[in-house]
């Protein structure tokens, strides 16, 4: 079964900068790693509000282990709003 992954959080624009090298090289790694590619998507009416996704994931745990490790060597909570956190969704086909 293929998972995807949709994980959003909000950034302050003064962190912007530090956070988009952080998620490019997480996932830059992810794709080594995991073999998943990710994107990187910001809101259209809201700039702060970002979002990564992730399609296909065929080995769940592995992936999430790995992007947990991951998100936590590039520091990405020290980067988000104070008090957020990062939402994960996921979803899988029919």
């Amino acid at each position: 079964m293929k998972l995807g992954y949709y994980i959003y959080y909000r950034v302050p624009a003064q962190n912007a900068e530090r956070a988009r090298a952080a998620v490019r090289e997480l996932q830059r790694e992810l794709s080594g790693t995991a073999g998943v590619s990710g994107r990187l998507l910001r809101r259209r009416d809201d700039e702060t509000t970002w979002m990564e996704i992730y399609e296909n994931v065929q080995d769940g745990a592995r992936f999430e282990a790995e992007l947990g490790r991951l998100v936590e060597r590039q520091g990405l909570a020290a980067l988000l709003v104070p008090g957020s956190s990062r939402k994960q969704e996921v979803f899988r086909g029919f």
